[in-house]
């Protein structure tokens, strides 16, 4: 296998309470869930976005992570499209906008937090 074939698999998060998690992803976010397995503190739940590619598996088993450390960035080929459906939704997102490499760069994004506190950034691809 050489680097060129490789790529991410999945992104492991540490969460604080699963059901809300859990519910955030699934629910608000729209992603599937494609494994719930455990409960309590040796708990875990794998879910897939709607576009595919790395899965996100929620812990509550946390090793050295801590909940609502991580920064993550996601891609879509419509911001305001994107923006809107998370507002419907009810998630609370910042408003869009076209500065992400500094003034001037025009890349448009957003940003959101889920309730551990881990950062999303919503980036036009």
């Amino acid at each position: 296998m050489t680097m060129a074939d490789e790529k991410i698999l999945m992104v492991l998060m540490s969460v604080t309470e699963m059901a809300k998690a859990k519910a955030f992803y699934a629910e608000q976010l729209g992603w599937s869930v494609t494994t719930d397995y455990g409960q309590g503190d040796r708990h875990w739940v794998t879910l897939e976005l709607p576009g595919g590619g790395a899965s996100l598996t929620l812990s509550t088993m946390h090793g050295k992570m801590k909940p609502g450390t991580m920064t993550l960035y996601l891609s879509t080929s419509n911001i305001e499209a994107a923006y809107d459906e998370l507002k419907a939704k009810g998630v609370k997102v910042n408003e869009v906008k076209d500065d992400l490499y500094g003034p001037g760069s025009g890349v448009k994004w957003f940003d959101l937090s889920d309730p551990d506190g881990n950062r999303w950034l919503v980036v036009q691809s």
